[in-house]
């Protein structure tokens, strides 16, 4: 599951405008690009760890001599460790940072809904995000599949790719 970075502001911005719509926290109008600011800080801080977990992972790899098709073993050995979810595990692990920062933020005046109604509101977008988003990766690991992944070759090609699709689908 990937979140890219330039897509945080408007996830952030859907989530907040979906839960005050649904009456399930209460924003004033010059609060609201703060609450945005604590749910984009959760997006970031999900990247910030996945990153940080595949560079661990990276480095074991490398020394143990392990093949490279070992990188997401350990990345998911790594993650079980600091209770951080990866792919479906990642949703929960959000919706629950979404949640307990709503709770805790100075900048939401209310907050009237349960933890799972909350939660029951961001998922789904959430879903519909990633969803888009690994329908985007899966085509770019389809096109760039006689690399390995996990070296720096794939990387930087998978960037590339995915850049250029990126691209094509903003002019079509």
């Amino acid at each position: 599951m990937r979140i890219y970075r330039e897509r945080i502001p408007a996830i952030a911005r859907s989530i907040v405008n979906a839960l005050t719509d649904k009456e399930l926290i209460e924003v004033e109008a010059e609060s609201r690009p703060e609450v945005e600011l604590d749910v984009e800080s959760v997006l970031k801080e999900y990247r910030r760890m996945d990153y940080e977990l595949t560079e661990q992972a990276r480095d074991l790899v490398e020394q143990r001599g392990l093949d490279y098709s070992q990188t997401f073993k350990l990345k998911s050995r790594l993650a079980s460790e600091r209770k951080f979810g990866l792919n479906d595990d990642g949703l929960d692990w959000i919706c629950e940072q979404i949640v307990e920062i709503l709770l805790q933020s100075r900048n939401v005046d209310e907050v009237y809904g349960e933890d799972h109604e909350l939660r029951a509101v961001v998922n789904p977008i959430l879903k519909k995000e990633f969803a888009v988003e690994d329908n985007l990766d899966r085509e770019v690991r389809r096109r760039i599949k006689n690399l390995q992944e996990g070296t720096g070759d794939f990387e930087v090609e998978y960037q590339k790719t995915l850049d250029a699709l990126r691209n094509r689908g903003r002019t079509e």
